[in-house]
Formats: C-alpha cells, structure tokens, sequence
C-alpha cells in the first residue's frame, strides 16, 4: 500500500483508538505528557527523528533542528525532538517558519519550546511538555539525527508514524502499521456502534462490558 493510503487511514483515526490498537497487539507507542502547546490541530506523518543533549563547551555550532528542516525533501515529515532540558526551548518562531517553508508537518518535543504565539499565528503544530522564554543558545545542542530516540518513554526510529491530537501523541512502529490500522479501524466502527447503542437506550454496562471490547481482538 502506498504511504499516502496509510496516513490518510491514520489520520482518519485519533490516538485514543491508535493507542487501544497498539495495547491489543501488545506494542510501546502510546506516551504521556505531550499534548499541544497552542489549540493547534490533529497532525500525522513520519518521524524525522532528532536527539539533542546539553553544551559542554563554548565553541559556535550549527543551530539545533536547522539541518534536519533544510534536508526535508517531502511533505510528510514530522520532528520528532528528544533530550529536551528543562526549563531550556528546544523549538521556536524561526525554526517553525523553516519547517512550514519545507512543508514539514509539526513537531514534537520531549521538552519545551519558546516563541509558542509565533509559531501558532501561522499554525505550525508543537506538541511538548510546555513552555519557557530561555533560549537554548550556548546551552542545547543537537548531536545526532535519523537514529532512534526515546521520547517520552518510547524509542521512535526514523521513518516510524506519528499522530498526535488534544489527548497526545502515539508513535506506531513502520513495521507494524498495517497491522495497527487494520485493528484500529475495528476499534473504531465497535465504538461508533456502542455510541449509537448507548444514545438508543441500551445499558452502559452492557455495551462496555470487557468482552465487548475483547471481541475485536478476536474478529
């Protein structure tokens, strides 16, 4: 199947039903702490991963990200930070005009961004853990990219599916997704069918009993 097939059945999803998917295949994924730092919308794509860490000495580097952003070739990427400092930004206003210019998705931050009205006035997504004023000038680094990073608890790889909305983030392995989508869109159509039952009447206990729920993993 064609990548743009799969992320336009990911993103027909949310990460609550992308997260039930992943427990019933009893895969890592799901996160906790990364949640939209502005009211900004759903994003799904591929992980471009990058791996930051602190200064340690007082020579001049490259900006952190801004390698990362100018080699983007396609538009189905999404950053995806890791060893953020707390209390230090790891993302901004500038870095979120590059990414836009190189139709680059969103990113997501273990750790905090700065400049956050910047980049919401032209609605460039940010999910992280929150948010400072001081700049990571002299105290954060980027030390590598494109290898696996552990962000929020999970290793994300290169290439991995990222979806992100109001209630978090959810990392899918790439080797897995079809699986994943298959699954979670049973998940999907069993919910929709307990909602209608539910708003018709039939009792909530009944609907959400625990084997309702284990007759998806068993279709």
């Amino acid at each position: 199947m064609n990548q743009t097939s799969l992320l336009d059945r990911l993103a027909a999803l949310d990460t609550n039903t992308a997260s039930d998917a992943l427990d019933f295949l009893g895969l890592p994924g799901a996160t906790y702490g990364l949640r939209p730092l502005w009211d900004c919308p759903k994003i799904v794509g591929r992980a471009s991963t990058i791996q930051l860490g602190s200064k340690t000495d007082t020579a001049p580097t490259v900006h952190l990200i801004s390698p990362v952003i100018d080699a983007v070739k396609t538009d189905d990427r999404v950053l995806v930070i890791a060893g953020g400092v707390d209390g230090i930004s790891c993302w901004g206003d500038i870095l979120a005009n590059a990414a836009t210019a190189r139709q680059i998705r969103g990113s997501i931050i273990d750790g905090l961004s700065r400049d956050i009205e910047g980049s919401e006035s032209i609605g460039y997504p940010v999910y992280g853990r929150g948010v400072t004023m001081i700049s990571a000038r002299n105290r954060v680094i980027q030390i590598d990219s494109g290898k696996p990073v552990e962000i929020a608890g999970v290793t994300v790889y290169e290439n991995d599916y990222v979806i992100a909305d109001r209630c978090g983030t959810v990392f899918i392995p790439a080797d897995h997704i079809e699986a994943v989508l298959d699954l979670g869109e049973r998940i999907a159509r069993c919910q929709d069918g307990m909602l209608a039952a539910v708003r018709a009447g039939r009792s909530v206990a009944e609907v959400m009993h625990d084997k309702a729920f284990e007759a998806i993993a068993a279709r």
